[in-house]
């Protein structure tokens, strides 16, 4: 009911001679056997002997009480478990078969790529999540899904100039960048490089003002962790 209502009952402080059972006891009999003598939950009683900075003993980590797995080859808790050389497992030579209709939607062995109920054909459209419009160019099941897709504007570049040289993009001219196939057109793309494409992009370029404002966040930035290493020191 309280639990429900979201309402803590009243925590029951601790005795001297609580935290005295629990120092003299903790170390070598069960959590649980401690709880049940104080009348309290185990997780209490950990917290309390974390508190005191108890720990178990030899003696009860190498009991049958500490449940723990035992090191080494020779405790018999792990002897009469252990698999035994031979031995030979219960389903072996056995198949798992699901029952119901489960083998009506199975896929079966050989099954095609365009057998899936979302396959697409090599030549469909598609719009990326970046807003450019991609053709699928193969099948290959050694490339991820993602990789047999090319943007339009790339295959419209390279049918026109050729393979796109090492280190360069393909990037529509400004002002000219569409989705739509009939409006993507050779002189409407470009092949620059990857610093070119940096540096259109950097902030002194777009927006003078925000790349002050970046630079002065930077170096406010930079005091901040000065002095916080300082006051640490």
């Amino acid at each position: 009911m309280t639990k429900s209502r979201h309402i803590r009952l009243p925590r029951r402080p601790w005795t001297e001679s609580e935290r005295t059972i629990v120092r003299d006891l903790y170390p070598d009999i069960p959590c649980t056997d401690v709880a049940a003598l104080l009348e309290r939950s185990a997780r209490g009683i950990y917290q309390e002997a974390r508190e005191l900075n108890l720990k178990k003993s030899e003696y009860f980590n190498a009991s049958d009480m500490s449940r723990r797995i035992q090191r080494g080859t020779h405790d018999p808790r792990m002897v009469g478990t252990r698999f035994k050389p031979g031995i030979v497992p219960w389903n072996k030579g056995t198949h798992f078969v699901s029952g119901g209709r489960s083998h009506e939607t199975r896929f079966k062995p050989g099954r095609l790529a365009h057998e899936a109920r979302n396959y697409a054909p090599i030549g469909s459209l598609r719009i990326s999540k970046d807003s450019y419009l991609e053709r699928k160019i193969t099948d290959d099941p050694a490339l991820a899904p993602s990789r047999r897709w090319t943007a339009v504007h790339r295959l419209v570049w390279i049918a026109a100039n050729g393979p796109i040289p090492a280190g360069h993009i393909v990037t529509f001219l400004p002002g000219c960048k569409s989705n739509v196939l009939e409006l993507i057109t050779a002189d409407k793309v470009e092949c620059i490089s990857r610093r070119e494409l940096a540096a259109r992009n950097h902030p002194n370029r777009s927006n003078p003002e925000l790349a002050k404002l970046v630079q002065l966040k930077g170096a406010i930035t930079h005091q901040v962790n000065r002095i916080q290493r300082e006051s640490r020191a």
